[in-house]
């Protein structure tokens, strides 16, 4: 083999190997990029995920607090709707009262103590029995005292047949309060057992019993 084809082999060897080099580095290029768009890909995707969930929460986030806004905005004004309601019967109560208070000093409030009195000693049943009074009252109630067991007497005789008496006293040492709309409050065993005969109170079991009835006519549902 002379020179001359010596040289052409090397030449044709050295562009083989040129073309497979080019070859491989053309495939492991276009591997690359595939490789690159998948990444690519994949991370778009994911970061796509991640923006789609976190508007989700976010949009469940924006719900829940509307949610609660609103529960918070119905219930205040369900308040407000109850508060006006109960400030509409307290007047009512307190303008009652003022009447009440009026008719008992129009009235002969003698004959009314009395029986006020027989009520609580006809419940108590007791030989011994403390009253409660207003102040002011004292003189009133005093008055009242022998006829309210004279009473109680004949009531129980009638109705029993036996005889019962009752001592009352007034307790001048624990008052009714002078805001109290007046009436009685009747004790015994030292206070351990008690009656309230109290206008107030009365007052209050009437206006607990019409309430139902006020309000149907003060707020009619629809």
């Amino acid at each position: 083999m002379d020179s001359t084809e010596a040289q052409k082999q090397i030449e044709q060897m050295t562009s083989f190997i040129l073309s497979e080099a080019t070859d491989k580095a053309n495939d492991i290029a276009k591997k690359g990029e595939e490789e690159f768009s998948i990444e690519v890909h994949r991370l778009i995707t994911e970061q796509k995920e991640k923006i789609r969930q976190g508007y989700e929460r976010k949009a469940k986030q924006i719900e829940t607090q509307y949610a609660i806004a609103k529960s918070m905005a119905i219930n205040k004004q369900r308040l407000e709707k109850i508060k006006a309601r109960q400030d509409v019967m307290g007047n009512i109560s307190e303008d009652v009262k003022g009447e009440l208070a009026k008719a008992i000093q129009a009235s002969n409030s003698k004959d009314y103590i009395t029986k006020l009195i027989v009520q609580g000693l006809l419940m108590l049943l007791e030989t011994e029995v403390g009253v409660r009074c207003r102040k002011c009252d004292k003189q009133l109630v005093n008055d009242c005292l022998q006829a309210a067991s004279d009473q109680y007497s004949e009531i129980i005789k009638t109705q029993t047949g036996a005889t019962k008496t009752c001592k009352l006293t007034i307790n001048e040492q624990d008052f009714l309060p002078e805001s109290c709309l007046g009436g009685v409050a009747l004790s015994c065993f030292g206070g351990k057992i008690t009656i309230d005969n109290t206008m107030d109170l009365r007052l209050q079991l009437v206006m607990d019993q019409a309430k139902p009835a006020i309000r149907g006519l003060l707020f009619p549902t629809k």
